[in-house]
């Protein structure tokens, strides 16, 4: 199986790092420079510099050479998905959607999206937690693979399957899809919590309430509890709360450094998704009926409708409930 990668950042790049392992790996890049530096130099200096890459990865930035691949990982930001899907030739070549996020527009999640976009491809989810720089570097790593068609599920895993990533699988795509959306927002809260300096108590707590929050949205929008409390729910949650390799988690400690949310993201090359999905999660949440205090107190941080004390002081003045509501 011929494997495409759309997407040429830091994550794009390290999956092709695993495909390349099992055969020829084309990877997509809207950048130049990127296509260029992989194919010359087997390195892609703007998002994962002095990472060797393996020498079966090619890089293109023919959205139509991409389409001629037997499958495709789609890595490109999540509000960019529909337009990339849109652009390429039609081919029902399965979709394995690696981006975290909701659609802005519309409140969907990413395999709805390419349900519209690419009506005649089967759909699976790639989700887990996995920093990029790690899995490029063979370092080991387990991710949910979620795909509603099992014979589909089967023979992806067996083409990205390596003894240092191991894919697990489910057939719960909405589940794997909301875990990766969601845990973006908390780890925003994290990194608030560690800029502001409250302490590893306060961050444990916003973990477990967090994934309290992740766990009701799931089950209103059809997700099972298993898939959430997982490698792609659970398990994304807590690797994405606990270091600054995670761009979400950056974007929080800035935040509860002082700093604005548009000067944070307006200094960025890579994208910190958790920023476009935590008001879509939001609205969201509210049309589901769903009680997500964090990801509202997120919002409202980088809106600026109030600052991290306030924010703070209004999270610790609810009122005291029992622990399962």
């Amino acid at each position: 199986m011929r494997l495409g990668i759309l997407g040429g950042g830091a994550w794009g790049t390290a999956l092709a790092q695993v495909a390349a392992e099992g055969g020829e790996t084309l990877l997509w890049a809207r950048e130049p420079e990127v296509v260029e530096g992989i194919n010359r130099d087997h390195e892609n200096a703007l998002f994962l510099a002095g990472v060797p890459l393996d020498p079966a990865i090619r890089a293109t930035g023919d959205l139509a050479e991409a389409a001629g691949c037997d499958a495709l990982l789609v890595v490109t930001p999540a509000q960019h998905m529909r337009a990339v899907l849109a652009a390429m030739p039609r081919g029902a070549m399965p979709l394995i959607l690696c981006a975290k996020g909701m659609e802005e527009a519309s409140m969907k999640l990413m395999h709805d999206v390419a349900r519209e976009a690419r009506p005649e491809a089967p759909i699976a989810v790639l989700s887990g937690p996995t920093f990029a720089h790690e899995v490029a570097a063979r370092l080991p790593a387990a991710v949910t693979l979620a795909a509603e068609d099992a014979e589909l599920g089967e023979r992806l895993r067996a083409r990205i399957a390596r003894p240092w990533f191991r894919p697990y699988l489910s057939d719960d795509v909405v589940g794997a899809e909301i875990g990766g959306a969601v845990k973006n927002v908390l780890a925003i809260a994290c990194g608030v919590v560690e800029g502001r300096r409250l302490g590893q108590n306060a961050r444990a707590a916003l973990i477990s309430r967090g994934f309290a929050e992740m766990t009701r949205f799931g089950l209103a929008r059809g997700a099972r509890a298993e898939t959430l409390a997982g490698l792609a729910g659970l398990g994304d949650l807590v690797l994405t709360c606990s270091s600054t390799s995670s761009r979400n988690f950056s974007l929080g400690k800035g935040l509860g450094e002082g700093r604005t949310a548009a000067e944070l993201l307006a200094d960025r090359r890579t994208v910190a998704e958790g920023a476009f999905t935590a008001p879509v999660l939001l609205r969201a949440a509210r049309a589901a009926e769903v009680d997500m205090p964090i990801v509202e107190a997120v919002c409202a941080l980088l809106s600026g409708a109030l600052g991290v004390d306030e924010v703070v002081e209004q999270l610790l003045s609810r009122p005291l409930r029992a622990e399962g509501v």
